[in-house]
């Protein structure tokens, strides 16, 4: 088969398209034939070496990737014959291989696809859609809501103003450059905002007019997030679960603004009733077209392009790899 590798912590360049040898699923485990493939932002850290949430490679060379979708071609023993044959999308967790053609998994980790989503959809969700949601879980949305969602052209924030739109929410959705307030503003949210213009603050309060922001949904960090969390009204919540710029902390590390917390760890975990649960319920929300997952595609042999279109913020929704 042919999968992506990596041999040496570094730039994207360092990812190569190679032939090596078809995986072999053990006991409770299946193998995949590998129709589309998540590539997240943590991916990028853990190419260059970053030790973050997810520990680094055990070994190098490795095949990156952790999100997977496809058909199941072959069995481990001691796995229930009912799988072969299944499309299935899974996240394999910490374990390597979701960058290739084949690729090997537990058994309990397998959701099956449901009817009416793509195999690039369904990888959209069992990550991405499960953030979204864990995320979304924390804030009390309804009409007397306004949600601003920083990065809201991406995986996350595309989802999180559906979401919000969905409960009934005023939703303001901050993006860079005309092209992805396009989307923004076509996924639904009231006021699509250029955070590239100094200017965009002001213009979310003259269009606000009386009301103010209720709640930030921030994945982003950074003057953006700033910006954002002093349109708060007075016991206003700014939600944290990421910072693909820079954080927003001061130098002993606590938040700025004395409102944030962070929506990401067990807690989010244990008020979704676990991850499985949350997974499930994310793909269910597609399946129904509550949500719409927006999908950036790349081949599989142009990994190296997709992570340095990521890493740059050239991409929209989430980016898969097409073997």
């Amino acid at each position: 088969m042919h999968a992506i590798r990596l041999h040496a912590f570094g730039p994207a360049e360092n990812l190569r398209h190679e032939e090596v040898d078809d995986p072999v699923p053990g006991p409770g485990q299946v193998r995949i034939a590998v129709e589309a493939a998540g590539v997240h932002l943590l991916d990028t850290a853990l190419r260059q070496g970053i030790q973050g949430p997810a520990p680094l490679p055990a070994a190098l060379p490795t095949i990156p990737g952790r999100e997977v979708a496809g058909v199941v071609d072959a069995l481990g023993e001691e796995t229930p014959g009912t799988w072969l044959g299944r499309r299935v999308v899974a996240h394999i967790g910490f374990a390597p291989g979701g960058y290739a053609e084949l690729t090997v998994t537990d058994a309990e980790r397998l959701h099956e696809i449901p009817a009416g989503l793509t195999a690039a959809q369904a990888v959209a969700m069992i990550g991405t859609g499960r953030t979204a949601l864990g995320v979304a879980q924390f804030a009390d949305l309804g009409p007397h809501s306004v949600a601003l969602v920083t990065a809201a052209a991406g995986g996350i924030g595309t989802l999180l103003v559906q979401h919000a739109r969905n409960a009934g929410a005023t939703v303001v959705g901050l993006a860079g450059g005309p092209h992805k307030t396009a989307l923004v503003e076509a996924a639904g949210a009231d006021l699509a905002v250029d955070y590239t213009d100094p200017a965009w603050p002001a213009e979310v309060r003259a269009r606000l007019g009386a009301r103010a922001v209720t709640i930030v949904f921030d994945g982003v960090g950074a003057d953006a997030a700033r910006e954002a969390v002093a349109l708060l009204a007075p016991g206003g919540l700014h939600l944290v679960f990421g910072w693909s710029a820079e954080g927003i902390r001061d130098g002993r590390g606590h938040f700025v603004d004395g409102v944030s917390r962070s929506a990401l760890g067990p807690a989010m975990l244990e008020k979704a009733g676990g991850l499985r649960a949350l997974e499930q319920r994310a793909l269910t929300e597609a399946a129904t077209g509550r949500l719409t997952p927006a999908v950036h595609p790349f081949p599989l042999a142009e990994a190296a392009t997709a992570h340095r279109a990521l890493e740059t913020r050239r991409t929209t929704g989430k980016v898969v790899l097409i073997p």
